[in-house]
């Protein structure tokens, strides 16, 4: 089977878990509802309490779930591509800990929710620019900007943290998902606007795909090609950047669905290819949303956030990389 079939098997694969996890979360919960009467209620029939339940908690979570899981996986596979390190990732190198931080910020204020995602795009360039001026101006390699991002994303946490004690109580609990990531109360107002720009990013980051192909190429070929590197890694890193920013101002810092998940598509589909692409996006999606379900209905703890789930799947995987990456054998073939 060739790459761009088992891309798109996986796609297919991802599409009809996804349908099923996507009814499993709008008839689960603590008023419990056929799958027939869920989906009856999320287009508006069928009781009145149903339908509310449905269109104004469980819709809202799950679409918020779905844009930010495939924003973060493609997002991801972006960056590992643009600097040729399996390490990369929005997590892994700060940009999302300053689009948390940056949406903290905007409830501070006291600003409208609708200008959370504004908030978070402005903290998630902001901790791109510093890692720019930390780690580029020093002339670091790749794996060091790494760990210096490491470094970036906990510094932003424990400034997120630090905003958080300091709110009025009555809005520190809207804050708490911005210090673990979670999908909890997630309502219209604050997912139609992150929504409807990561759609957009998403289709302006697939018009961009032949670009990063040919950057793949390496910068002399693409140079040969008529491809300006420079100019066109810097459209990517902005597209990637802001993707990022938007889903963890769905979201907040939920961890690892960026590092892990285009590993997996790799692994299981080959060299990457629009369609491997695609396919990073559902995957990711399908994992967020399952990790969701999991944290509200198979553990016994009420309110878990669903990046305590990402979390404790993704650190190993983390470190596993990490010690494969340091690891004498690939760094003579590296």
């Amino acid at each position: 089977m060739t790459d761009a079939r088992r891309a798109l098997l996986i796609s297919a694969v991802c599409v009809v878990t996804l349908a099923v996890l996507a009814l499993v979360a709008v008839s689960t919960g603590e008023v419990q509802m056929s799958a027939p009467t869920a989906l009856r209620a999320a287009f508006g029939f069928g009781d009145s309490g149903e339908v509310y339940i449905v269109q104004e908690f469980r819709a809202p979570r799950l679409v918020a779930g779905l844009i930010a899981g495939a924003g973060l996986a493609t997002a991801g596979a972006v960056l590992q591509r643009l600097f040729r390190n399996p390490l990369a990732s929005p997590d892994v190198m700060g940009v999302t800990g300053g689009a948390s931080l940056g949406a903290v910020l905007v409830l501070a204020l006291g600003a409208a929710q609708t200008l959370i995602p504004f908030g978070a795009l402005a903290g998630g360039l902001f901790a791109a620019v510093l890692l720019a001026a930390i780690g580029w101006r020093a002339g670091l390699p790749v794996t060091r900007l790494v760990l210096v991002g490491l470094a970036v994303q906990a510094g932003l946490a424990a400034a997120v943290n630090l905003v958080v004690v300091r709110f009025p109580k009555e809005l520190a609990g809207s804050a708490m998902q911005w210090t673990a990531g979670s999908l909890y109360g997630r309502t219209w107002p604050e997912v139609q606007g992150a929504a409807i720009a990561s759609i957009l990013v998403l289709a302006a980051l697939f018009l961009q795909y032949r670009t990063l192909a040919v950057l793949d190429l390496g910068d002399e070929s693409a140079g040969t090609l008529g491809v300006g590197v420079s100019a066109a890694r810097l459209r990517l890193l902005i597209t990637m950047v802001t993707l990022a920013s938007l889903a963890a101002a769905l979201t907040g810092p939920v961890s690892f669905v960026a590092l892990a998940v285009p590993h997996l598509v790799r692994r299981l589909a080959g060299r990457p290819t629009a369609a491997t692409l695609a396919a990073t996006g559902l995957m990711g999606a399908t994992l967020l949303v399952g990790c969701d379900l999991v944290a509200q209905h198979l553990l016994p703890v009420n309110g878990l956030p669903v990046g305590v789930i990402t979390a404790t799947v993704g650190a190993p995987w983390l470190l596993i990389l990490m010690l494969r990456e340091s690891s004498p054998a690939h760094r003579r073939t590296a």
